[in-house]
């Protein structure tokens, strides 16, 4: 058990948060050694469609080194994320973490279920090859400090040439004592036993040149976490969302973003059936690309806020189409509007409010366009 609770004096980690306030929240953890910097070429991507919450390990990056102490838990860890994520009043969360970050995820799936929605774990592992390495490790940092180990960094972490400066340089500024500490937790942790009570979708990602957490370490864990999915990335080493990002990037959209899925839900539920299946049926090579891009953003991710209700999402959209002209996808709109719950009478009044401030020749031909509409829905009802 760790000498210190964690929290003892009311101190976070240190986070970043990046993205809609309003989008499905998304924590990502670091690799020992690293600060949020690891995630520099994914999170911003990522956060065009979640809030995504980056972390520093204690003694890392920006993150106060007494947050643990010697005989440090991945569970004393967990607790720190907890209470990072209680803070920003995030009750359930997806998760994403490398190496220590993901036995972080790991525990927090197996020991907090109800806080995970979706997990990621990247080049990490149930177990760290048993405690001697890691004891050996903490030893000789808290003697030493991190100078030698850090010259070594670029071995461990990436396939040869490549190297990272930045984090290279986290690695030799960390605070011993706080690292040392994050070593005592990987010595202590196994959690292969627990795997298969794991029920939050999860995805393990692999890198393929990885000395530190080989392939078969992620492996181990899709064969016991129930439905999971493995990726490997070829060419990546330890640290693979700073050397593969695109690659990690993908991956990461598919098993997190889920948008296109949801947004043709709601794209559905607003637009109706016949619509939907109608454009899908013109659908082509050239196209497919375009309704995507509006299945996912569009639908996905607008219409999907609840900060307003799609009722008055409908006003909003109703109004801006007779702004630009746009009457033939107003005939389509007024429709869902009626879906949304819009009578008649509110439809008309929302378009003598465009006839103030978009002009009245256009809120004469909205006019023209709502009424032909709602007389074909009487016709078709009576």
């Amino acid at each position: 058990m760790s000498t210190r609770q964690p929290l003892s004096d009311g101190e976070l980690l240190h986070h970043r948060a990046e993205g809609p306030v309003t989008a499905p929240p998304l924590l990502l953890g670091p690799s020992l050694g690293t600060s949020t910097a690891l995630w520099d070429k994914v999170a911003p991507e990522l956060s065009v469609t979640h809030r995504v919450v980056r972390w520093d390990l204690p003694g890392h990056g920006g993150s106060p080194a007494g947050l643990i102490g010697p005989g440090a838990t991945i569970a004393d860890l967990s607790a720190l994320v907890l209470a990072l994520a209680d803070s920003l009043g995030l009750d359930r969360f997806s998760y994403a973490g490398v190496s220590l970050g993901g036995a972080v995820g790991l525990h927090l799936a197996v020991h907090h279920p109800e806080r995970v929605e979706r997990l990621a774990v990247i080049c990490s592992s149930a177990h760290f090859n048993g405690s001697k390495p890691w004891e050996e490790r903490a030893a000789l940092v808290r003697e030493e400090g991190l100078a030698g180990l850090a010259e070594g960094a670029n071995t461990r972490w990436f396939t040869p040439g490549f190297t990272v400066p930045e984090l290279v340089e986290d690695h030799r500024t960390a605070d011993p004592d706080a690292y040392a500490a994050c070593c005592d937790a990987l010595a202590a942790f196994d959690i292969r036993d627990r795997l298969p009570e794991i029920g939050a979708p999860t995805l393990l990602v692999a890198g393929r040149e990885d000395p530190a957490t080989p392939p078969a370490h992620l492996r181990e864990i899709a064969d016991a976490v129930p439905g999971a999915a493995l990726v490997e990335v070829p060419g990546a080493s330890h640290l693979a969302p700073a050397q593969c990002p695109e690659a990690v990037l993908t991956a990461l959209r598919a098993h997190f973003d889920g948008g296109a899925k949801r947004g043709m839900e709601v794209r559905r539920q607003v637009l109706g059936d016949t619509h939907v299946d109608r454009a899908q049926a013109r659908q082509s090579e050239f196209t497919a690309r375009f309704q995507d891009f509006i299945s996912r953003y569009a639908w996905g991710e607008i219409w999907t806020d609840p900060t307003l209700a799609r009722r008055e999402r409908s006003m909003i959209t109703l109004t801006a189409l007779v702004a630009h002209g746009h009457y033939d996808e107003l005939a389509m709109h007024i429709r869902a509007a009626r879906r949304n719950g819009l009578t008649p009478e509110e439809i008309g009044a929302v378009l003598l409010q465009t006839a103030v401030y978009c002009g009245v020749p256009a809120a004469n031909s909205a006019f023209a366009v709502a009424q032909r509409v709602l007389a074909e829905e009487d016709e078709a009802a009576g």
